[in-house]
């Protein structure tokens, strides 16, 4: 789940229903449309989203490309003496921020196309060509840099008293000249901008490779059943019911990937060794350094993180053991990490029953927020269900000056419902950046991105919490939002160290083998889960998990899930306590875009990064839904329910 927004700009700051009884799934399941072996053009409108809200054709769309292609090409002359004068520069920042806001809008119309119908090569013919028109662009820019530095900070100064119209442009001009130490000359960064032509190649290989070339492992399962084990079976089946298919199917599926393991080793040793080129010509001690500095964020976060995470491993082992006694196994396995703790509950939503669900739990955010909502419903910003052809997942994207683009594979189970809210939360998210900001400081940094849709995820759970009555789908959305927080903070975490391991390695002259990535992720995941103290056996064949992780190929990107958990969980029980000023705080985050660097932003709504109250409050938070689920679990026991 991600959210797709995009920024091209180099100035920028780069209620509750009843319970179902279980008897009544099929009924259910079958009031959920099945659209999966439709093609695009026969899903109904109205499980669509308004995709000519952008343009009403692709005529249109191929207009507005060539005009963005002859603004490009009047780069070049408004270049001249841009810096000479406060108009000749908003006149080129003017023409830069319009191309930017134009090229969104035609990549959000290329890519949202194409990932509802990918098997239409139209579409992806569409997103390569803008890619290169902008990857043209941003040479053409390499001045850009080296001549606001030679402008200096007290001209620019000067020129926005000058000229109160420059103000959009002022967190991005000073953040260049808060870089002067890891800025390029003119020449030097055209080139280094051209290897944008090459530089996420290891990741489309590796996604390619994993997605389409490595042939699938065949499983056989305890009933006979022959399984050939591509992504989506595997991720599937590893969640089974009986605990022996669960190993038959992760073991067989991993055991097929260590085939390749040299291959992807080899691509994603050339993604960290792009990090560490790009890293040095900046300037940068390192990798993480480099990545850190354009949000003005601290290493020292970072660390933070993984240290605060590693006291509380005892909370997430303390999880493990009692899913083992709830599945009443003799031994807990990785694999059994997936398995569904809470069996006798299988709720199905339609996707009417959810709105009402969603709704009810965000009120606490008050009217405008819940208007917002309204216009993501009646509005067409979502696309609901699978179709032949659609990519699976979900994200949310939003569009500056037309609303947000929400995809999902709406299935009606709980999830579905969690994952409806979450992508609503990034989409209130954009939604609000875009009504209070301009559009060069529209776009929020991936820090902040999963603040609000985890958010949306806490208001959730404590919204049904609080109005069940039944003990035992009280355990089941407690073990769902757990195993979530699981997933986000703990795993997330393990991911970002394992990525800090990676760096150091290439940083210090080596190279990343398949046997030195196998051993750390190995050595990493037993620790996390703890292997060796008996509480969650790790076999050797999960060493090669790294290689299905495309998250790695992005610089430093999966810690934000977990800092994003640990800020929204501090947020909300601000909100939830009826704080108007908490409730308006985190709004102003909402509205706040990328007009500041993203620590400064939660402080203002008080939440301090750099400070350990709230990783803390966080993982308590985790502690204690453990004791309320073994509560639980002891009275259910005792009215033999479970």
């Amino acid at each position: 789940m991600k959210n797709m927004s995009l920024a091209f700009l180099p100035l920028c700051a780069i209620l509750l229903l009843p319970p179902l009884l279980a008897g009544q799934d099929d009924k259910m399941e079958k009031r959920i449309p099945d659209h999966s072996l439709l093609e695009r053009s026969q899903v109904p409108a109205e499980h669509t989203w308004k995709i000519e809200d952008l343009y009403a054709s692709e005529a249109d769309w191929q207009a507005e490309k060539a005009a963005a292609a002859r603004d490009i090409a009047r780069i070049d002359n408004a270049a001249q003496g841009w810096t000479a004068s406060p108009a000749a520069m908003l006149a080129l920042l003017d023409l830069v921020s319009g191309i930017e806001l134009r090229g969104s809008r035609l990549m959000s119309y290329a890519s949202h196309q194409y990932n509802t119908d990918m098997g239409n090569t139209r579409f992806q013919a569409m997103t390569g060509e803008l890619r290169s028109l902008f990857v043209e662009m941003g040479s053409k820019l390499s001045f850009l840099q080296p001549d606001v530095l030679a402008l200096g900070a007290g001209k620019f100064a000067a020129f926005l008293q000058a000229e109160p119209r420059l103000a959009v442009y002022r967190f991005g001009i000073e953040g260049i000249l808060r870089g002067k130490d890891h800025v390029l000359p003119g020449e030097q960064q055209r080139i280094a901008t051209l290897t944008g032509l090459f530089s996420g190649a290891p990741e489309r290989a590796a996604g390619i490779f994993n997605d389409v070339e490595i042939p699938p492992a065949e499983v056989t399962l305890s009933d006979g059943q022959k399984v050939v084990l591509n992504y989506a079976a595997y991720t599937r089946l590893r969640a089974a019911k009986n605990p022996a298919d669960r190993t038959r199917v992760m073991k067989s599926f991993w055991d097929n990937q260590k085939r390749f393991a040299s291959t992807l080793a080899t691509l994603q040793d050339g993604a960290i060794k792009m990090h560490w080129f790009n890293a040095q010509i900046h300037k940068h001690p390192d990798c993480l350094a480099a990545r850190l500095f354009a949000e003005d964020i601290s290493p020292e976060v970072y660390q933070q993180l993984i240290r605060q995470v590693h006291a509380f491993l005892p909370s997430l082992q303390r999880y493990l053991a009692l899913k083992q006694r709830m599945l009443g196994l003799p031994r807990f396995r990785y694999e059994d990490v997936y398995a569904q703790a809470v069996p006798a509950i299988d709720k199905t939503y339609t996707f009417d029953e959810a709105r009402r669900i969603v709704t009810a739990s965000l009120k606490p955010l008050g009217k405008d927020y819940l208007a917002a909502l309204r216009h993501a419903f009646d509005d067409r910003w979502l696309d609901l269900y699978p179709n032949k052809g659609k990519e699976s997942g979900a994200y949310s994207g939003g569009v500056y000056g037309v609303h947000p683009y929400i995809k999902l594979n709406y299935s009606g189970d709980y999830d579905a419902v969690a994952t409806l809210t979450h992508e609503l939360g990034h989409a209130m998210h954009s939604y609000f950046s875009d009504q209070a900001q301009p559009f060069p400081t529209s776009n929020y940094t991936t820090f902040l991105a999963e603040i609000a849709s985890t958010f949306n995820e806490h208001l959730l759970l404590h919204q049904l919490l609080k109005n069940e009555k039944d003990d035992l789908f009280k355990l089941y959305l407690l073990d769902n939002y757990l195993d979530g927080f699981r997933g986000t903070l703990f795993r997330q975490t393990l991911f970002a160290e394992f990525e800090l391991a990676m760096h150091n390695r290439v940083e210090q002259g080596l190279s990343l083998t398949a046997d030195w990535l196998n051993r750390k992720y190995l050595e990493l995941t037993r620790q996390y889960y703890g292997h060796d103290k008996g509480i969650c056996q790790v076999d050797d064949y999960i060493q090669v998990e790294w290689n299905r992780i495309s998250h790695f190929y992005l610089d430093y990107y999966v810690f934000q899930y977990s800092t994003g958990i640990i800020a929204s969980l501090a947020l909300s029980d601000m909100v939830l306590k009826g704080d108007a000023r908490a409730q308006a705080g985190y709004l102003e985050v909402l509205k706040a875009g990328g007009s500041d660097f993203p620590l400064a932003i939660l402080k203002k709504a008080g939440v301090d990064m750099a400070r350990p109250e709230p990783y803390i409050i966080a993982l308590k938070r985790f502690d204690g839904l453990v004791g309320e689920m073994e509560k639980i679990v002891a009275r259910l026991r005792k009215q033999k329910k479970l």
